[in-house]
C-alpha cells in the first residue's frame, strides 16, 4: 500500500536555502565573479563583467527604462609620498 500525502503538505520557504537577489541601496557582490557593477532592468540585475543575472528583491515601482549602477570602493594610494 502506498501512503497518502496529507492535504497540508506544501513548500516551506524557510527550508529552501540560500536565495541570491539584488537589493537596492546595498553593495551587491556578484556570486559569479565578486564584482559590484550591475546593469539593472525591470525584474533582473545583470553583472556587467560575467553576465550573471539575479532577480530584483523589490520589483514594485520600477519604470520601463533600464539603469546602470556602479558601486566604487575608496581609492587606495598607489605610491608612497616622499616627505
Amino acid at each position: 500500500m502506498s501512503k497518502a500525502i496529507p492535504l497540508s503538505y506544501g513548500i516551506d520557504p524557510a527550508t529552501r536555502g540560500y536565495h541570491a537577489v539584488y537589493r537596492d541601496n546595498e553593495v551587491n557582490h556578484c556570486p559569479g565573479c565578486g564584482r559590484t557593477h550591475w546593469f539593472l532592468g525591470r525584474v533582473l540585475a545583470e553583472c556587467a563583467f560575467c553576465a550573471t543575472a539575479l532577480p530584483l528583491a523589490d520589483t514594485a515601482g520600477r519604470g520601463q527604462v533600464a539603469s546602470f549602477t556602479v558601486t566604487r570602493r575608496p581609492r587606495q594610494p598607489q605610491f608612497a609620498h616622499a616627505a
